[in-house]
């Protein structure tokens, strides 16, 4: 019998009603889920159940948390042959997206999932969730770190929160389902990441780095965006328009942002779309952010841009490092224009 490891952060999933609405409780889940007839079939693996403290409702979740994640599935790691983590959806991309970077020569499955109804409602998506959850990463060979939400499992540096109340909550819009769910589940091996060498192991960070997203609008002010890049800002995710385009015409603002590029700010273009990607070169309105220090992010999340920028800094690489690879592809995050794969 295959044997899981659920680690229980918190999250809609594991919640029940209260006279303030939907709360953590501990020690529910767990009851809610020894009343579960489906997990005690032969079929399904065993599971340990790990539950937090404090349950945390993801719109809480930091950085630490997402470490705090990593450093339970490297420590467990060879005692067991998947891992679940239960989330809240609220940010339960930033952690799929952040996992990737800081766990290294991952080579089991490890499924982030939750849901957008309580488990312990009558009608609800968490029993589908959970249960083809612990299917897939007890019998299926995706040896990364997914999402699965609606019937599809996604690559986590790729998933974004699409949908605040639909049950399909979560997107993969530039990179295909790694698995769809039907009568069957449907793997397909081509979208999937090679094996990693090596035994998995967590990459510290070696101190905190401060890292931002600002997303432009018609009309911003250089003021506001500068007080934005004031120091001790790092690395800043620049939401932008279309393929990466921005106000050409503003020399205030290219020059606050040539000001802060210059002395060792890394500020990546995402697209404020929800597919596509950047290029900065298309038009004489992205050509001018380049000018002044922007690199391309690509077809990468803001989500990903934010995870990859906190793991790069924390790690101790230079902004020059940082910058050189934000452009490389370190777990799936992004998908390189074919012109960049042969220079």
């Amino acid at each position: 019998m295959k044997r899981l490891y659920i680690a229980y952060t918190g999250g809609t999933i594991g919640m029940r009603r209260t006279d303030e609405g939907y709360a953590p409780q501990p020690g529910f889940l767990a009851e809610q889920m020894a009343q579960m007839p489906e997990l005690a079939d032969p079929r399904m693996p065993a599971y340990t159940l790990h539950e937090y403290e404090p349950l945390l409702d993801s719109s809480n979740m930091r950085p630490a948390d997402w470490l705090r994640i990593g450093r339970d599935i490297v420590t467990h790691y060879d005692e067991y042959d998947g891992f679940l983590v239960l989330h809240g959806t609220d940010t339960m991309a930033y952690t799929a997206s952040a996992l990737p970077f800081f766990i290294q020569g991952l080579n089991k499955p490890v499924i982030i999932t939750g849901s957008q109804i309580p488990l312990s409602e009558v009608r609800n998506d968490a029993r589908s969730n959970l249960v083809t959850s612990m299917l897939i990463a007890a019998e299926a060979p995706v040896p990364e770190v997914t999402l699965y939400f609606g019937n599809r499992l996604l690559r986590g540096c790729r998933a974004t929160k699409v949908n605040a109340e639909g049950l399909e909550a979560f997107d993969s819009p530039n990179y295909p389902p790694l698995a769809t769910v039907g009568v069957e589940v449907h793997v397909d091996p081509s979208h999937l990441r090679r094996e990693q060498r090596g035994h998995p192991h967590l990459v510290e960070p070696v101190r905190e780095p401060t890292i931002g997203a600002f997303r432009l609008f018609p009309g911003v002010s250089s003021e506001l965006l500068a007080n934005v890049l004031q120091p001790p800002l790092e690395g800043l995710a620049l939401l932008t328009y279309g393929v990466g385009n921005g106000p050409d015409r503003d020399g205030n603002l290219l020059g606050t942002i040539r000001a802060a590029t210059d002395r060792g700010v890394v500020i990546v273009a995402c697209t404020q779309c929800l597919r596509g990607a950047v290029h900065l070169g298309e038009y004489a309105t992205g050509a001018a952010l380049a000018r002044a220090g922007v690199i391309s992010g690509y077809d990468m999340t803001t989500e990903a841009a934010l995870c990859k920028l906190h793991y790069l800094f924390g790690a101790g690489h230079s902004p020059r490092q940082v910058r050189e690879l934000m452009g490389q592809d370190l777990c799936g995050e992004l998908t390189l224009p074919a012109f960049e794969k042969v220079m």
